[in-house]
């Protein structure tokens, strides 16, 4: 683990164990997890984790899939790739000590619709979504490489 705080720790053991309030599974929280998971793993590592998670903890929650709700691949890759983009992008100039500090500093990333920008309405609700990634139709999704995704083997 890369030297987490106290609060960071319990976020994610609580995440981990499905412990989360249901109240408090919102879109910084999202945030937050995706943030932690990618600071202490690879990408595809990390997206694996945050799947899992969000797949165990909605079915702990009694989260119906449907149509609308429960787990989504395209949301999830979508976020993650932000996300890792944001963290690379700005590392050095914004370094953040948290997971907190990281969502105060991109409050881009705290709206649930940050989405909207790269896919149409009707390609965010085509049912194949929820099932497998679908690339944007609007524009593509952030890459900010670093030089450790030059040492990870299939990088682009």
């Amino acid at each position: 683990m890369n030297n987490l705080n106290d609060t960071d720790r319990e976020l994610l053991d609580a995440f981990e164990k499905c412990r989360i309030p249901l109240d408090r599974w919102n879109q910084r929280t999202h945030v937050s997890i995706a943030y932690l998971l990618l600071n202490e793993s690879l990408f595809d590592e990390a997206l694996d984790r945050l799947r899992t998670g969000i797949r165990r903890y909605n079915e702990s929650q009694g989260i119906e899939e449907s149509a609308t709700s429960g787990y989504n691949e395209t949301t999830t890759v979508s976020m993650m790739r932000i996300i890792e983009s944001v963290m690379n992008a700005y590392a050095e100039v914004f370094p953040c000590d948290s997971a907190d500090e990281f969502c105060d500093q991109h409050p881009e990333l705290m709206s649930k619709h940050i989405l909207r920008l790269f896919y149409s309405p009707g390609r965010r609700m085509d049912p194949r979504a929820k099932r497998e990634f679908l690339p944007p139709d609007l524009t593509d999704l952030p890459r900010v490489r670093t030089d450790r995704d030059q040492a990870r083997p299939g990088a682009e």
